[in-house]
């Protein structure tokens, strides 16, 4: 027994000292040259992963700044997951509600780690369409229209899609951004970036209204006071045909037969 216990001490010290070799001491009777060996390991291979969810925050932070990031992360932050893959979801959930935020972090810091997490997210999703219900080529006016649970709506206050080296606004504009995410059927991940009136669209699309597209369009333009507007109303039909094209919708809902409703 007192060998058990003294063994899971070793491992309790082997990884606090992996995770904070600076406030935390190695084993004893473990050479340094040896930890050194598994202190490095562990860490650049969290270090690599994450730069390649998060390429762009990487750039801007820069490969000192970075490291540190990466390193408080590591040192502080309980995963709730043993899977690589979900590690860069627990880095988002670190930088959201564990770490505390630094005098010199731009205010979109939080906005751009989501967007480049939600495309991992999306390529890794095992969620399916339910073929079975749709109908590929339906009336999207005529018929309730199906949002591809792969496609999701976002809206930030800074423009994260185009953020980078070169671009890091000081504010926020006055008017939000408008995204949609999505997974196509050959799993390449891309994003749309939308209007207001089309952010409505999938909103209401999302929380699964019954309506056909020209009574979702009719709502929308009501909200607008254009419920007059004939070239609203074509405007929001050739956008229910893009996002289709996009694989965005997926189609109409099908219909049933009669004696089944």
């Amino acid at each position: 027994m007192a060998e058990r216990q003294s063994f899971k001490a070793l491992q309790r010290a082997f990884a606090a000292h992996i995770r904070d070799p600076q406030n935390s001491p190695p084993p004893e009777d473990i050479e340094d040259r040896r930890m050194a060996i598994y202190r490095d390991l562990f860490f650049n291979n969290v270090v690599s992963l994450l730069a390649g969810t998060f390429p762009v925050l990487c750039r801007i932070l820069g490969e000192d700044d970075w490291r540190r990031l990466v390193r408080d992360y590591f040192s502080i932050h309980r995963s709730h997951t043993p899977y690589f893959l979900e590690m860069p979801q627990e880095f988002l959930h670190y930088l959201q509600n564990e770490r505390e935020r630094q005098e010199r972090d731009p205010d979109w810091l939080l906005e751009l780690a989501h967007y480049e997490w939600v495309e991992l997210a999306l390529a890794i999703s095992e969620e399916e369409p339910d073929w079975d219900a749709i109908d590929r080529d339906g009336d999207l006016l005529g018929q309730r229209p199906v949002l591809s649970p792969l496609a999701w709506p976002l809206s930030y206050r800074y423009p994260v899609h185009r953020i980078g080296p070169q671009f890091q606004p000081s504010a926020a504009p006055e008017v939000a951004t408008y995204l949609v995410v999505y997974r196509d059927p050959d799993d390449k991940v891309g994003f749309m970036e939308i209007n207001i009136v089309t952010a409505r669209l999938l909103e209401l699309l999302q929380h699964d209204d019954q309506r056909d597209g020209a009574e979702l369009l009719a709502q929308i333009a009501g909200e607008l006071d254009r419920s007059d507007d004939e070239q609203f109303r074509e405007a929001g039909r050739q956008a229910l045909v893009e996002l289709r094209d996009r694989h965005i919708l997926l189609g109409t809902q099908q219909q049933q037969p009669a004696h089944e409703q």
